[in-house]
């Protein structure tokens, strides 16, 4: 007998009203306005930029991506708004990043030009619904291209930390890299902010080898400083023909620092020595040929998943949800002061509508319950409002469980925080509190997080937020996460600044505290905006909510590139 058919099956109380109309519109604009906003991230540099690079005879970054990948296989991009709306940066970090399928097709079969879906927000247009490619001859890597028509694919600020954050990714899902680079090393103007950190992505690459996990790099142009080293601590490096050059110092270096003058065909006819000495493992004869050697060294990985997927997914028969998942336009609203019922959300996005709540009486404004996504067990928690002594005791004994059951966690944010009062503290809120965070933090088991609504305060902590490490983090176009709301932030700086001049027996100028409020909630609103911080790599990106089955799925199948294990949850906590 098939337990699962005999989960019971969430049911829908949504009303296709007047709000629901007006939310649909709303979160609809703000869906097209991430599109739009993705677009423009995916461009790649200045026309005739782009002009001049096709003109030599070489494949935009992009486009190398696509040909790496498997036939159909989504490319689920990371972190695509990195440095949106930053003063001296370059959007995207000048790279591009995420995890695709990589196995071997020779390039001379029929599908040697393939169409994939180079950004997140086309994997729900082209997928939606469905995660059926093949998990066991395709092997899940994390690819990373620099685009050399923007500033030559030189790093910023930006592309150091979209790098140690890929990198974290890659490491804790244990994912084969696949660097392919053309990049002028450190934006030399910017050499502080890139320079210090930026040396971490040498050591992790040690590191990766260290483990056993490997890393391929192909080296279309010209490489210099960082992006010689890159190659230089790589497993297995492949070289263009004609069109690689790896300098630890390119010419201008080489004159400034020693007096010798030189040129970067000199430079080529070093590196053709270099490869001779062997610090190339294969010299291809153009682009493509290079990629095609790098999809054979991933088939001759023998790679395979140290986590054992469910045995439902093994064969997967996967129930769509019963409801449609557009209604998720129409049931969250763009106004966040706005009440939503997280089931709702939850019967859209798992097998079948089934969940098999856990206390669903006790805690109500913290729903948890077990279910499928794409036939991988998952343990839910989302927020229904502010969280009590109920909720986190509940939230606290429900991670145990799927600790003990080894089953990864979704965490659905629309929280504004713990409940505060004089009530509440004497009930040992902070307690309660504590061991929910406490439970968070020694949680073993995988974790991903999508921020659906507010993540403020504590809640945000509790909620599994950035700082507590989840596997994966996305948040909606309506979101926003920061201390508190504006109102509330600006409220509480205004009512201790009243309180400071009444102590000194202060008159407050009115006009002046107005101001005040008025700089400080705009500062709040700039920087809890979901733009902002994704521009901050507070998220791994902004994804339609639509996408959200499908993205969540995805993320469960890389997970298991790792053994899924829980483990004892006891640290020091106020019992």
């Amino acid at each position: 007998m098939d337990t699962f058919s005999e989960l019971a099956v969430l049911q829908t109380k949504v009303q296709r009203d007047s709000a629901y109309s007006k939310n649909y519109a709303e979160m609809l604009e703000l869906v097209n306005e991430l599109n739009e906003r993705l677009r423009l991230a995916a461009e790649q540099g200045e026309q005739r930029h782009v002009d001049r690079h096709l003109q030599r005879g070489q494949l935009l970054a992009r486009d190398r991506v696509e040909l790496l990948l498997d036939e159909d296989s989504p490319f689920f991009e990371l972190c695509p708004l990195a440095g949106w709306g930053r003063d001296r940066m370059t959007l995207g970090g000048s790279v591009v990043a995420g995890i695709g399928l990589v196995w071997y097709l020779s390039f001379s079969s029929p599908f040697a030009w393939i169409y994939v879906f180079p950004f997140t927000w086309n994997l729900y247009n082209h997928h939606h619904g469905l995660l059926y490619y093949n998990y066991i001859s395709g092997v899940e890597c994390m690819i990373t291209a620099n685009v050399p028509t923007m500033h030559g694919g030189s790093s910023n600020e930006v592309s150091v930390s979209k790098a140690a954050r890929i990198n974290a990714i890659a490491w804790e899902n244990r994912l084969p890299l696949i660097q392919l680079i053309q990049t002028g090393g450190a934006r030399l103007d910017q050499q502080s902010q890139v320079y210090h950190p930026g040396g971490a992505q040498f050591r992790h690459l040690a590191e990766r080898s260290k483990a056993g996990l490997p890393t391929c790099s192909v080296v279309f142009g010209s490489s210099t400083a960082g992006g010689a080293y890159s190659p230089g601590m790589s497993d297995y490096v492949i070289m263009v023909k004609n069109q690689a050059q790896v300098f630890l110092g390119g010419p201008p270096l080489v004159q400034m620092a020693t007096g010798e003058v030189t040129d970067a065909e000199t430079a080529y006819a070093l590196l053709c020595i270099s490869i001779i000495k062997g610090v190339s493992d294969q010299l291809a004869q153009d682009e493509h040929d290079a990629i095609r050697k790098a999809r054979e060294f991933v088939a001759n990985l023998n790679w395979s998943k140290q986590g054992k997927l469910p045995s439902r997914h093994l064969s997967p028969i996967v129930e769509e949800p019963l409801y449609d998942i557009d209604e998720l336009l129409g049931i969250v609203p763009a106004n966040l002061r706005i009440l939503f019922d997280a089931n709702e959300v939850i019967a859209r996005l798992v097998d079948g509508s089934r969940f098999t709540a856990f206390k669903p009486l006790y805690g109500p404004n913290l729903v948890t319950g077990w279910a499928y996504i794409h036939c991988i067990p998952v343990g839910i928690l989302a927020n229904n409002n502010v969280l009590f002594t109920q909720e986190s005791n509940k939230a606290t004994q429900f991670i145990q469980l799927c600790n003990m059951k080894n089953t990864p966690l979704l965490f659905l944010h629309n929280i504004t925080g713990f409940m505060v009062g004089k009530k509440y503290e004497e009930e040992g809120i902070i307690k309660a509190g504590a061991r929910f965070i406490n439970a968070v933090s020694n949680s073993q088991v995988p974790a991903i997080s999508i921020v659906m609504g507010a993540s403020y305060g504590a809640g945000n902590y509790a909620m599994c937020g950035r700082a507590y490490n989840p596997r994966f983090l996305f948040s909606w176009p309506n979101s926003r996460c920061s201390v508190m709301g504006p109102e509330q932030l600006s409220g509480v700086m205004d009512f201790i600044m009243r309180e400071a001049a009444s102590r000194m027996n202060k008159a407050v100028d009115e006009k002046a505290a107005e101001a005040r409020r008025n700089m400080i909630r705009a500062v709040v609103e700039e920087e809890s905006d979901v733009y902002w911080t994704s521009s901050r790599l507070l998220d791994d990106g902004i994804i339609d909510p639509r996408m959200t089955r499908t993205i969540v799925g995805f993320c469960l199948s890389v997970i298991y590139n790792t053994d899924v294990r829980g483990g004892n949850l006891y640290g020091v906590s106020r019992m």
